[in-house]
């Protein structure tokens, strides 16, 4: 089980999607900034290097892409939402 979780952390490389939104940036008349700025969460996958398994919560970076007028880019906002794999591994650190 424990090559499964070490595994999970790939999922992390799903936040690298949000940084496409540099090149594309959404539009800012667009609803959902608020979920835009969960991006920022995309940083504690770097917890995966201490933490097995967390770094699966990298995937939050492609929240950044959440809503976008490209169909294609939104698609990857909405994987940003399996970051939430990751923070079971973050707490139970911290218990």
């Amino acid at each position: 089980m424990n090559h499964v979780i070490g595994l999970l952390g790939l999922l992390g490389l799903i936040g690298l999607a949000g940084l496409a939104g540099i090149k594309n940036p959404v539009a800012k008349d667009r609803p959902g900034a608020g979920m835009r700025l969960l991006g920022i969460l995309g940083l504690a996958g770097l917890a995966g290097f201490w933490i097995v398994g967390a770094g699966a919560a990298g995937a939050f970076g492609a929240m950044g892409l959440w809503n976008h007028q490209d169909p294609k880019l939104a698609k990857w906002g909405q994987a940003g939402l399996l970051g939430v794999v990751g923070l079971p591994f973050i707490v139970q650190h911290f218990l």
